[in-house]
């Protein structure tokens, strides 16, 4: 192998032998599902990605489309991380999604809010429940108190710089990089204020489908969560899969459920509406 790498040509050839090949973690071009709901077309599929454990992935999403994220063996963490894709400077404000809903557990109906008071994407469907509105996301130098090692390079990556990484995709950088929700890792406030981490290994194949309801970029970390209590860097696959789908219309139960919920979904219609 290292001669064949020492010569240019047998490189070109060794590399173009690798088309075709399919690994685990790694997007599918073009974008296709065995698994799609009922109702949704093969050619309405525009994000078919499995991120590593420690990977991130980002992507835009038009309005109205769906992002299914699935945590394939039970102990994914997605650290996700939302923006206005018009104007990214307005992005996912988790105390304003916590205080507006007048609660701080996410679940089907929910909605992640923006700074600016619009619903950035709702969440349609959860069979997980178990998510996180609290903790953020681990660091450089979190993870090498506990693994020894943080770098983004290393062997333990944190999700702080993957989120960085995601972002400088968009041309956004550290500045830009806000508070995240965690997916499928959740925690629990007990009455004394102790944070209870939620951390499993959960069981396989838990979904959460969430609704773009304004056009956003999407960042998605999957790194262990800061509070897991596990000494090893713990995390296993995780898949996301977007297609097209219709806007929320004036009669849906999610943008009807609650006023504060309403006069949110009101502010997105006012936006699109210039």
């Amino acid at each position: 192998m290292t001669q064949t790498l020492a010569n240019p040509m047998a490189a070109r050839d060794h590399a173009r032998s690798m088309g075709g090949t399919v690994v685990e973690a790694m997007p599918v071009l073009p974008p296709v599902a065995s698994d799609l709901p009922a109702g949704v077309s093969a050619d309405g599929v525009v994000w078919e990605e499995t991120i590593a454990p420690g990977g991130y992935a980002t992507r835009r999403l038009a309005r109205g489309s769906r992002l299914r994220l699935i945590d394939v063996e039970g102990d994914a963490c997605a650290g996700l991380q939302v923006f206005n894709a018009e104007m990214p400077t307005e992005r996912l404000n988790v105390a304003d999604t916590v205080k507006v809903q007048w609660n701080a557990y996410l679940a089907a109906g929910k909605l992640l809010l923006s700074d600016m008071g619009r619903v950035l994407m709702s969440i349609e469907a959860d069979d997980a429940e178990t998510h996180d509105c609290f903790s953020g996301t681990s660091n450089a130098a979190t993870n090498a108190a506990k693994y020894g090692e943080g770098r983004n390079s290393g062997a333990y990556p944190n999700g702080r710089d993957r989120f960085l990484l995601g972002a400088a995709k968009h041309g956004l950088g550290r500045r830009d990089v806000h508070p995240c929700v965690n997916l499928f890792k959740g925690t629990r406030i007990e009455l004394d204020g102790t944070i209870t981490p939620q951390v499993g290994p959960f069981a396989p194949g838990r979904q959460v489908v969430l609704q773009a309801e304004m056009d956003v970029i999407v960042v998605i970390a999957n790194c262990p969560h800061v509070l897991d209590p596990r000494p090893e860097y713990s995390a296993t696959p995780l898949r996301a899969t977007a297609w097209r789908g219709p806007v929320t219309t004036e009669t849906d139960p999610i943008r009807n459920a609650t006023p504060e919920g309403l006069r949110a979904f009101l502010n997105v219609e006012d936006y699109y509406r210039r």
